[in-house]
């Protein structure tokens, strides 16, 4: 049994990460500390704590911790932790797919570009990452359009050149055409061209087509002319206006009541080179400080790419360990600044504007959605919570249901839930329906700070009548038919969503972008039910007499398998054969005799 407040006088006086865990062993927090005996002593004494947190402590059954020589391994260990194990009270960031970004290999000797999302110690240069994968597309063909490299990811030699050599696209290094100087050369200057260095690369190109007009090459100075061309006008693309600096992230942090958008600038070489946005939700308890703290230690775990300069609004609690920590990474010093006037702070204006945009869009599509839900069906409240079940069985075997949530206009996948129904027995939907309901209610009811949270503003039934029905009566038990509206879904004839009806039969048509929601809804709670439906079945289909044998769990019913091949040649083997297996005592091999 975990005391916390005996185990609050063990913790010691050092630096390290603290873990906090609910009933389920769950990690819902986690974080780091100067000293873990003050800090996690704070979380559980009578103080002005902010709601999130108190949430948080609520649900802390109990914690560990990890004592660390020093605050800077502490920071990285937290920062790893909340990656792995994506605790609900911790800032997490929902874009979490891998960037692309453009390689050179240059161990190579004649070196090839490609975009890759698989970044290696290989010896190969990586630029990028690039937010859309749109823009490294243009520039890898920007590359390819300009530059005579080989466009081949697999260079040999060949008894003829390629197509890419006679439409003047690669100067054929495949039949020794070119030299190995000559070629990187090339190399050189697309480095160049994606490290922003535009000047150095255009002053080069212009030498070269002036030497090529002296030469009477002609078709060589054309071809570097709008090489030159094109590059000053991608370069024009990138400027950004009245920046001093030139290895700078800027990031930029807005929010509304349901959500926090930060965007990212990167300026190398006083161009913009890219930009990136996240959104981050329930943090409204917490602050700017500390949202942008947390983004800062995520963001920069893994990467690859770091400025010499970090600019944000305010100034972050633990900037100088950050600093440190971002300095040892990048092999160089990484500073944080709180610009406060001047082209600087103009930039970061910019950012926070463009995540202002961002923001609004976003909240917009969602709103209109939740807006003409409540139009159609006449609700007085906007349904900000929506709850969706589904039922799932074969003839009336293994029968499960599931619910989807779809909180502010999106599906929260983590809301999720599966039940296996207990009450019904053969293949009767509507039932299983109201007692699925029946207990889905009972949760927030004894429980309002549990699992499921608050009650729906609004439950749409994956079908038709009877279904509404059965969901109706489930919230007469609680008196909750008239504050918990109830819809079904109705299918067309290729089973896909056509509109919305209530228990009256009377049809309600939807636009298209709410088409699109209830279908996503659709699917996702159908998804849930099915492949809970499917993990008891599969694990029903593994049963057989050995689990009736106590003593024998998976592991040496696996292991005896692995010797006997099936369920009946171990009943029939000997007993002196049976107790060669690893943990299969002689009276555990005689209780499988006795099958």
């Amino acid at each position: 049994m975990f005391d916390i407040e005996t185990e609050l006088k063990k913790l010691p006086d050092k630096s390290g990460v603290y873990i906090m865990k609910d009933k389920d062993d769950n990690i819902i927090y986690v974080g780091k500390a100067i000293s873990l005996k003050r800090r996690v002593k704070q979380y559980f004494r009578k103080n002005n704590k902010t709601k999130r947190i108190e949430n948080m402590v609520s649900l802390v059954d109990h914690f560990e911790y990890i004592v660390t020589d020093n605050e800077a391994e502490a920071l990285i260990l937290e920062c790893n932790l909340i990656k792995t194990n994506r605790p609900k009270f911790n800032v997490l960031l929902k874009d979490d797919k891998t960037y692309p970004y453009i390689r050179i290999g240059l161990k190579e000797d004649y070196p090839s570009i490609y975009i890759t999302r698989r970044i290696q110690n290989d010896g190969a240069k990586y630029f990028g990452p690039y937010a859309n994968p749109g823009a490294a597309k243009e520039m890898l063909n920007i590359i390819k359009e300009k530059f005579q490299v080989r466009q081949c990811r697999n260079f040999k030699s060949k008894d003829r050149a390629c197509l890419n050599y006679h439409i003047k696209k690669c100067l054929a290094p495949c039949m020794g055409y070119v030299s190995k100087e000559e070629y990187r050369n090339q190399i050189n200057q697309i480095m160049m061209l994606l490290e922003g260095k535009t000047d150095k690369i255009l002053k080069e190109i212009e030498n070269e087509m002036i030497d090529a007009s002296n030469k009477l090459e002609f078709e060589k100075a054309a071809n570097l002319r709008d090489r030159k061309l094109s590059i000053e006008r991608l370069s024009e693309k990138q400027k950004v206006s009245n920046i001093s600096e030139n290895n700078i992230d800027v990031i930029g942090l807005y929010r509304n009541d349901l959500s926090v958008c930060i965007e990212v600038f990167f300026v190398r070489n006083s161009k913009m080179i890219d930009r990136r946005h996240y959104f981050l939700d329930n943090l409204k308890d917490m602050d700017n400080k500390e949202i942008l703290s947390g983004f800062i230690k995520q963001f920069y775990l893994n990467s690859l790419d770091f400025p010499n300069k970090i600019m944000i609004r305010e100034e972050i609690d633990d900037k100088e360990i950050i600093e440190n920590w971002l300095s040892e990474s990048a092999k160089r010093k990484v500073e944080i600044k709180n610009p406060q006037k001047g082209e600087k702070l103009r930039f970061v204006e910019m950012a926070e504007r463009n995540a202002k945009i961002t923001l609004e869009n976003k909240s917009k599509d969602k709103f209109e959605i939740l807006n003409e839900l409540k139009e159609i069906l006449n609700l007085d409240r906007l349904p900000r919570k929506i709850e969706s079940f589904d039922i799932s069985n074969i003839s009336g075997t293994f029968i499960v249901a599931g619910m989807c949530v779809a909180q502010d206009g999106i599906i929260k996948k983590n809301l999720s839930r599966r039940f296996k129904i207990k009450n019904v027995f053969g293949q009767d939907d509507p039932r299983c329906m109201e007692e699925v309901v029946t207990r889905r209610l009972k949760h927030s009811i004894e429980n309002p700070k549990g699992g499921f949270g608050t009650l729906p503003d609004l439950i749409l039934a994956d079908g038709g009548i009877t279904q509404i029905r059965a969901i109706k009566n489930a919230l007469k038990k609680y008196d909750l038919e008239n504050k918990i509206m109830v819809y079904g879904m109705v299918k067309d004839d290729k089973h896909s969503t056509r509109a919305l009806i209530n228990e009256e039969r009377n049809e309600f048509t939807i636009s298209e972008n709410l088409f699109l929601f209830i279908t996503n809804l659709q699917n996702e709670v159908h998804n849930t039910a099915i492949e809970y439906h499917r993990k008891l079945r599969d694990k029903e289909m593994t049963k057989s007499k050995l689990d009736e044998i106590e003593g024998i769990g998976e592991k040496r019913k696996t292991e005896l398998l692995k010797k006997f091949g099936t369920v009946d040649n171990i009943i029939n083997s000997d007993i002196d054969e049976l107790i060669k297996i690893p943990g299969i005592t002689r009276e555990i091999a005689e209780k499988i005799k006795e099958l």
